[in-house]
């Protein structure tokens, strides 16, 4: 059986340092030695499991993978992904796929799975809330110790805030810089057929079944954006 690998990682900063991407490696690389799969293609995304699979580029890549090759999609774990049952099933109707943690899985038990899945996740938001709700209670009545459980648990979440949005901001960067750099021989090409206007050279991407990183059509504006991350002198 051919299969396409997909991996997915939640940072940019866990997928320049390999964290987690390594172990998704192995466990679809024993899994395919196990079953006899084909590993045909590999597709990799740095995105929050919160995002849906429709909206992550690699992993529209490769749905389109295995459609075009008649494979069957392969993930480490179900999370990598999805953690939304609807994700999933919504999935299901698209394209077969693996999960190597469990190789012999059909789609009804993979669906099952991920319903209890979602499930216990909402149990356990639902048990963190009631545990914060009760801990400021005490904490208003005057309580030292929740009160300064809640002061560290307040600093803590600033902080991370801090963090997470530095991360992103370099995360979505990254992105663009790696789209921008996949563009430029296209550009390059344009200019070669004497492209010189910036309208015509969003009509030549166009036409050419180009998209921008969020795969909308190009407009002149869109167009310029491209050249300028490029540093390319255009016309």
């Amino acid at each position: 059986m051919n299969i396409i690998a997909y991996y997915r990682v939640s940072t940019a900063k866990q997928g320049e340092s390999g964290l987690g991407l390594d172990a998704q490696r192995e466990y679809i690389r024993m899994a395919a030695e196990q079953n006899g799969w084909q590993v045909v293609g590999e597709f990799e995304d740095h995105e929050s499991g919160t995002v849906s699979p429709d909206r992550r580029e690699q992993c529209r890549a490769a749905l389109a993978a295995c459609k075009a090759q008649g494979a069957t999609l392969v993930v480490a774990k179900l999370d990598r992904l999805s953690r939304d049952v609807a994700d999933i099933a919504g999935l299901m109707k698209l394209v077969d796929f693996k999960v190597a943690t469990m190789p012999a899985a059909d789609k009804f038990q993979l669906h099952i799975y991920a319903a209890l899945a979602e499930q216990e996740r909402e149990f356990i938001a639902r048990r963190t809330k009631d545990a914060l709700a009760a801990l400021k209670a005490r904490a208003e009545a005057g309580d030292t110790d929740a009160q300064a459980k809640v002061e560290r648990r307040s600093q803590g979440r600033a902080a991370a805030h801090v963090a997470g949005t530095a991360a992103a901001v370099q995360g979505a960067q990254a992105k663009a810089d790696q789209y921008a750099s996949s563009m430029a021989n296209h550009i390059k090409a344009a200019m070669f057929d004497k492209v010189r206007t910036l309208q015509a050279l969003a009509d030549w991407l166009n036409a050419n079944g180009h998209t921008t990183s969020r795969g909308a059509g190009f407009t002149a504006t869109a167009a310029s954006r491209l050249v300028q991350r490029l540093g390319i002198a255009f016309p």
